[in-house]
């Protein structure tokens, strides 16, 4: 026999090899397993609480939601009847393009909505908007005709005044009222 062989067969106790001593000893208590798995659980957390803490950062400042703006984009007349004598009054009737800009990263749905045309602060027209919806980062076209007419409010002051002067009533303020 040779050195190996004898340190081999020296090294048998009780039919377990000198490697199967060391990994006897080498195994890890159930304490320690526990600490480890305690551990691994500590890093998951962590990792999760910082991965939220992210996303909740790039949600708030990069994308962030918007209003959608709504823009009358472009308009032409077909009738445009006015009267700056006595009782001033003005009739007209228009084609207007409106457009609604979503500047945000995903769709913007929006209902059957009524947009309303004032002059000073009073109506002067109203149209039906249906509902539709924009995509994210584009601009929703639509066209709509208006009657737009001074007959909802009488004798105001300066409505003979701006039409006197040719102060453009063509370009009334306008704002969308979303129904509920």
């Amino acid at each position: 026999m040779t050195d190996k062989d004898q340190q081999v067969h020296s090294s048998k106790l009780n039919g377990q090899t000198k490697h199967d001593e060391e990994t006897v000893i080498r195994r890890p208590s159930k304490d320690a397993r526990k600490k480890k798995r305690m551990k691994c659980l500590l890093y998951i957390v962590l990792f999760a609480v910082f991965q939220t803490g992210i996303i909740l950062l790039f949600v708030l400042t990069i994308m962030k939601i918007r209003t959608p703006k709504f823009r009358v984009r472009s308009a032409t007349f077909d009738t445009f009847d006015y009267s700056s004598t006595m009782n001033p009054s003005f009739n007209m009737r228009m084609n207007a393009e409106l457009g609604v800009k979503n500047a945000n990263f995903g769709r913007y749905k929006f209902r059957d909505s009524m947009i309303y045309f004032s002059y000073n602060d009073l109506i002067v027209g109203e149209a039906f908007i249906p509902k539709a919806r924009a995509k994210a980062r584009s601009t929703k076209k639509f066209n709509v005709i208006v009657n737009l007419s001074s007959s909802n409010f009488q004798n105001h002051p300066q409505l003979g005044n701006d039409l006197n002067s040719g102060v453009s009533l063509y370009m009334p303020t306008c704002f969308m009222a979303v129904n509920k």
